[in-house]
């Protein structure tokens, strides 16, 4: 994890902005159709130092390659791993059940439908490093490109769970050998990133949003928290031999405009997510329905040696969060963690998780980036 000393260091939490032309592609290749590979690449690698430019403009320290050349946060796997194909329609969150009019709307996009999921068919293997590696390639290339001292640099990676969650099986015997199935193929492109030297961050969203999947919606708090740390288990087996300093996890109550008055309480969970081998954890503060949840930091404190990484600015509205506001939040947060946590400011969650539903206007977003950074240097004088 990177931070320094004298002040609060910013970053995001992965995908960023797509343009017009990328997400055309994108849509092209989800739909089956041919794209000259010469077009995907050129585009790929426009879209990447644009985003890192962007980036720099606003101010960001810790930065990525706002996954431009995947169609999801976790679904862009099915390039990657071998058993997958077809889809198949799985019910949504246990919350928008209860709003199925808006549900419908909500979770349709130009690109990918989310009420289908991929399904598992056969045995799976990581078949996915030319693709990896050209996308490590693409963002090497880019940083040398923009020519910018950022303070560090990250990748993002699918969690075994959040793969396991969100495709269905239908060729393992059960859900744990599923999952930690998944996990030794996951933990193939978890070394890969962690070979370059830059933080490889987990994102494992389920991790606080399981209670919200038909199997868990209505299982007691218990069965939830056993959950959780059968899949922290398979975390851990997957980062077996990678530095812990290396590795932050990003987890959240889902990207997604919801009513999210199901969403388990933050304390509840941590315990078992502290379990986990890392020493950077987001997770949300913006919300609204998290924010109070700052408390939880105290109730139950970080490890020691751990970086918290609070989401201070919301991804699911298109107002523009103020830097005060932000100020605020980080404030906060920096009262009830154990002295002398680190602290990186982030927002809630990606701007763009899945390519084609952009609850934020493009530009909103690298202004809402802009924001982060001002109210970062506000919290840096407030807690000097």
């Amino acid at each position: 994890m990177t931070t320094t000393e004298d002040r609060i260091c910013t970053t995001h939490i992965g995908s960023l902005p797509r343009p017009p032309e990328l997400l055309d592609l994108l849509t092209a290749r989800q739909d089956g159709d041919a794209v000259d590979e010469d077009e995907w690449n050129e585009t790929v690698a426009d879209a990447t130092t644009d985003v890192l430019e962007r980036q720099a403009e606003a101010g960001l320290d810790i930065v990525n390659n706002g996954e431009q050349p995947r169609v999801s946060f976790n679904w862009y796997v099915a390039d990657r791993l071998s058993g997958i194909g077809g889809e198949r329609e799985q019910e949504l969150w246990a919350d928008l059940q209860e709003f199925p009019d808006y549900a419908e709307e909500t979770f349709q996009t130009d690109v990918i439908d989310l009420s289908m999921q991929p399904v598992v068919s056969g045995p799976v293997e990581y078949t996915g490093y030319e693709e990896a590696e050209a996308e490590l390639e693409g963002f090497r290339n880019a940083l040398e490109a923009v020519d910018t001292d950022f303070e560090g640099t990250f990748v993002t990676s699918a969690s075994p769970s959040i793969v396991a969650t969100t495709h269905v099986d239908d060729h393992y015997d059960s859900y744990e050998e599923f999952l930690f199935a998944v996990a030794d193929a996951m933990a193939e492109e978890y070394e890969l990133v962690a070979e370059t030297g830059m933080t490889l961050q987990i994102d494992a969203p389920e991790l606080l949003t399981i209670g919200q999947t038909a199997a868990y919606a209505d299982e007691p708090l218990e069965e939830i928290r056993e959950a959780t740390r059968l899949h922290v288990e398979a975390l851990n087996e997957a980062l077996a031999g990678i530095p812990e300093e290396q590795v932050r996890l990003h987890t959240c109550w889902g990207s997604y405009e919801g009513p999210h008055h199901l969403d388990a309480d933050l304390v509840d969970l941590l315990p078992e997510i502290y379990e986990a081998d890392i020493t950077g954890l987001s997770v949300e503060q913006a919300n609204p329905r998290h924010q109070h949840e700052y408390r939880a930091f105290a109730e139950q404190p970080l490890p020691d040696g751990w970086t918290l990484l609070p989401g201070v600015v919301d991804v699911k509205t298109n107002i523009i969060d103020h830097p005060e506001t932000i100020a605020d939040r980080l404030e906060r947060v920096a009262d009830a963690v154990d002295e002398p946590t680190p602290i990186v400011a982030a927002p809630d969650c990606g701007f763009g998780t899945q390519a084609g539903l952009g609850m934020v206007d493009p530009e909103i977003a690298w202004a809402k980036l802009e924001a982060l950074v001002e109210g970062a240097e506000i919290a840096t004088d407030r807690l000097d």
